[in-house]
């Protein structure tokens, strides 16, 4: 389990550290306020649009030797886009690395399931996945402030190969050879190129809308052949023998529960990770260090939420009171941040959103892949966790160029422009208190998963009716 949640820790690391870095990379790269965001949501694109064909890679080809091509994949792109000169080489790097992401996180996924009983010691091992993950995101927010700081925005990309290579070596150590399914079906290559061009052209419309106009032809056209896109991708699947998504699938409560919180977490919690270190270094004028810093209490109240508040809510009450009060509660803290933000340096005023927002996103996250993963068969636990981030990515890419649109649209977006600090606060504000009601709304969406009595309550029915076979028998 500890090499599990260190190649989730890399994970979450490369997913995080680079918001530190944006204002610089920004500067250094000449992006401009609104392209700055392809920094984060080319990853995102990478990720979204390859994780449905990585999770089923997983489930025909095993876990062991995905980790490894991850890894790999990570390690060569950091290299490479520590290099970069230009935002066009760095962007492509960027989905270099989702598409590594796009192997790792089904494969950990998958180790986790196939490795764990269901029940008690499971939900322990989703917990400390879960810590891993925001282990992640202490290190990353601190190392990327720190390394940025000292060494300039490209660091926060080299850091990464020294960590990719002790995790391969690890994997090569501990995690046994895998056992191939043998099933003899085929990779739905037509399915993964449909899905990843819809979701590129969905979120790339999403992105440059506000530059290029909601109107124009280009934003229209984009946004027009993603949907299409989308579109043929479900009738592509209908028809395939082998498809990336079986529609047996959409069956489970689980995982379209997992899907609907997950679209919208994950607009939010990538909007309010960019919100966050933009009015630090925009507004209040910190460094890149101080930011990092500043990270640090919800990252470590989000180890809380993963690894003590979601075992408890699960055992108390059931996945789906994790899942609405996690998304309810994040929405809360936007809501606290939007009011307390200001020109004033201080970030006191700001500390209890922050710590509403760790505590009830670190229960939240681990809680959506229990919920996707809680009716697949072992062979399907790579595609359950592959479609649910697939979405979460497409979510997240969506939510954040809808969220930031709100922030900008105030603002001069043109290159060189400079905009007065209350005018950006005033933007910012409003973008969190509109994420903050649209996650309290979506979190009613956790009660489409049906009522499951808690683990203790479950256990004294089925003990019963096993003392009654008992009886039965004997007599």
């Amino acid at each position: 389990m500890a090499l599990i949640a260190f190649c989730m820790l890399i994970f979450s690391i490369d997913y995080n550290i680079v918001y530190v870095a944006l204002p610089e990379i920004g500067k250094d790269l000449g992006f401009t306020a609104q392209s700055l965001q392809w920094v984060v949501s080319a990853y995102a694109v990478g990720l979204g649009g390859a994780i449905l064909f990585g999770g089923r890679a997983v489930d025909r080809l095993g876990a062991r030797v995905m980790l490894v091509l991850a890894l790999a994949l990570y390690g060569g792109a950091s290299a490479v886009g520590g290099l970069a000169g230009s935002p066009g080489l760095l962007i492509a790097m960027r989905v270099v690395q989702g598409l590594g992401g796009a192997l790792l996180f089904p494969a950990t996924l998958s180790l986790i399931n196939s490795s764990f009983k269901e029940g008690a010691e499971r939900n322990k091992a989703y917990a400390l996945w879960g810590s891993a993950g925001a282990s992640g995101s202490i290190i990353g927010s601190l190392a990327g402030g720190v390394l940025t700081d000292y060494l300039g925005w490209a660091s926060v990309f080299y850091v990464n190969i020294p960590l990719c290579v002790l995790a391969i070596v690890g994997i090569f150590a501990f995690v046994a050879p895998d056992v191939r399914s043998g099933d003899g079906g085929k990779f739905d290559i037509p399915g993964a190129l449909i899905a990843t061009g819809a979701s590129t052209l969905l979120v790339y419309g999403l992105i440059s809308g506000p530059e290029a106009g909601w109107t124009s032809v280009s934003t229209i056209t984009t946004l027009g052949v993603g949907a299409a896109l989308g579109v043929l991708f479900f009738l592509v699947e209908a028809k395939t023998k082998d498809p990336l998504a079986p529609a047996h699938m959409w069956s489970y409560r689980g995982l379209v529960t997992a899907i609907l919180v997950v679209f919208v977490f994950q607009g939010v919690i990538n909007t309010l990770n960019y919100l966050f270190f933009v009015h630090l270094q925009t507004v209040i004028g910190y460094s890149p260090l101080q930011a990092g810093l500043a990270f640090l209490p919800m990252s470590a109240v989000a180890m809380l939420g993963s690894g003590k508040l979601l075992p408890f809510v699960v055992q108390k009450w059931g996945v789906r009171y994790a899942l609405f009060g996690g998304l309810s509660g994040l929405g809360a803290s936007m809501i606290v941040l939007a009011f307390t933000m200001s020109e004033s340096t201080s970030f006191w005023p700001l500390l209890p959103g922050v710590l509403i927002w760790g505590l009830f996103a670190g229960m939240l996250y681990p809680a959506i892949f229990m919920a996707a993963g809680s009716n697949a068969a072992p062979h399907e636990q790579g595609v359950a966790s592959g479609l649910t981030q697939t979405i979460a990515q497409l979510g997240g890419g969506m939510g954040m160029a809808a969220l930031i649109a709100v922030a900008n649209s105030g603002l001069d977006l043109g290159e060189g422009a400079s905009n007065a600090a209350g005018d950006v606060l005033n933007g910012l504000q409003n973008s969190a208190l509109v994420g903050g009601i649209a996650a309290i709304a979506g979190s009613f969406l956790a009660f489409f998963l049906k009522t499951q009595a808690a683990p203790a309550e479950a256990a004294e029915p089925a003990a019963a009716a096993a003392a009654e076979k008992e009886k039965v028998t004997a007599s």
